[in-house]
């Protein structure tokens, strides 16, 4: 009470943040006693049970990302007999599950989970992630390949390369992996699959421009069960739907600017090209949200508003904005979002048409653009996704409800949530969806 007193700290923002902390213990079920009464049950019993193993399975598989595909997965109905398993991952264990773990139950490799279904020649290629050069390892991966009806390279970083306090120095491959690669896929006889893990992206432009190289998957650091998921989406039991939740930059970013260059948006007296999707328009390996399916799917908008006006207080404090030269200025360009009461949303529906063979899951990404003109501002946000499964041939309604005030708004570069005005007391926003790669006006 003193700072409000004393002038410091409006009794506003104190309600504002005992808001923000109360809402998130509301939905947790702190006052209504609607969280779970089965959990209180768990004991000894439940730790390792079946369940979880599945769950764990069910995780991984859905976090997998498809990169490259030249139709050449799944492997379905046997059509491989015997396989080749190189690189240093191929037999991982406890590099799966990254940091921030605990103790798992037990590992499935993913020498373990192919072996199960098929015959399996295994060679690490490299004494481990950072792969010094051992012609002799090499030369038995590339003997492995020859013979195998189709080879599946497991490469890409562990802890000993990225993690807290250890950062890397580059975005490609450690050591010789590049090398194993390239020559194992020069010489094998059958298809090669190429499976990366880690959790930083990784510049594999030259596997995703070589024809030797059919396919690429993302496992990011899957957990424990990782090898049994990686198989469930190469023999076709699972179709991969995920996403990648990071920009994948090629290499010559990081020379673009400095590690210590903290800040999002470019600096162009610098050169500095900006960070994330939301700031960086420059060349890419792989785009924010890419994920490629082994079926096709298509997008309809099916109802929309082409803008949405909100009606604004006359009273509340007009906040300034820069503007790109001969842009339109308005005479109160924004006003804070905390300062307002919103309650306006806008609403709109996609339909999306499974348009391929194969059963398959999809991510409906909404994206906002803010009004062309402001300055300084990001090039997008995304605003919300929904997950949807449809069969093949199928369709499946999506709809959305977003509140105006909290999505339709830019972060200026002092750090405040700004809503932008184009009209007097009222907000006009003409917004783009982004759906996928497709922009919906």
């Amino acid at each position: 009470m003193n700072a409000v007193n004393q002038g410091k700290v409006r009794e506003g923002d104190i309600d504002r943040s005992l808001n923000y902390l109360y809402v998130v213990l509301m939905r947790l079920g702190f006052f209504d006693g609607s969280h779970d009464p089965s959990l209180e049950k768990l004991g000894v019993d439940d730790v390792c049970s079946q369940d979880h193993i599945e769950l764990a399975t069910e995780a991984a598989r859905e976090g997998i990302v498809l990169l490259k595909n030249n139709n050449t997965l799944p492997f379905t109905n046997g059509i491989y007999k015997n396989l080749a398993l190189v690189g240093p991952h191929a037999n991982a264990t406890k590099a799966m599950i990254g940091n921030y773990a605990g103790t798992p139950c037990k590992y499935t490799s993913p020498l373990a989970a192919f072996s199960t279904v098929v015959n399996v020649s295994y060679a690490p290629g490299c004494g481990d992630i950072k792969c010094k050069m051992d012609e002799a390892l090499i030369s038995n991966a590339m003997e492995a390949a020859k013979i195998a009806e189709a080879t599946i390279i497991f490469a890409g970083l562990d802890l000993t390369i990225e993690a807290e306090s250890l950062d890397r120095v580059d975005l490609l491959l450690p050591g010789n992996q590049t090398q194993l690669i390239n020559q194992v896929a020069a010489v094998a006889k059958g298809p090669v699959i190429l499976v990366i893990m880690s959790a930083g992206g990784v510049d594999i432009s030259f596997a995703q421009n070589d024809r030797n190289i059919d396919a690429i998957l993302w496992a990011d650091y899957p957990g424990a069960e990782g090898g049994r998921a990686i198989a469930d989406i190469v023999f076709g039991k699972y179709n991969p739907g995920g996403r990648l939740p990071i920009t994948w930059y090629e290499a010559d970013y990081v020379n673009k600017l400095p590690l210590t260059s903290m800040p999002l948006r470019p600096i162009k007296d610098l050169g500095y090209p900006g960070r994330t999707y939301k700031f960086y328009n420059g060349s890419t390996l792989y785009p924010f949200g890419y994920g490629l399916s082994y079926t096709n799917f298509t997008y309809q908008l099916t109802s929309s508003v082409n803008s949405v006006n909100v009606k604004l207080d006359m009273y509340q404090h007009c906040r300034d904005l820069n503007f790109n030269n001969g842009s339109y200025r308005p005479q109160c360009p924004a006003v804070l979002v905390s300062d307002m009461n919103c309650t306006e949303n806008f609403e709109f529906e996609v339909e999306v048409k499974n348009v391929g063979s194969k059963n398959g899951d999809d991510v409906v990404l909404v994206y906002s653009k803010p009004p062309t003109g402001i300055a300084e501002t990001q090039l997008k946000q995304l605003i919300g996704f929904e997950g949807v499964s449809v069969a093949a041939g199928m369709s499946k309604k999506v709809k959305f409800v977003f509140n105006a005030c909290k999505s339709l708004n830019i972060v200026e570069t002092d750090g405040y949530n700004l809503f932008t005005i184009w009209r007097t007391y009222y907000h006009s926003w003409r917004w783009c969806n982004l759906i996928s790669s497709y922009c919906l006006l």
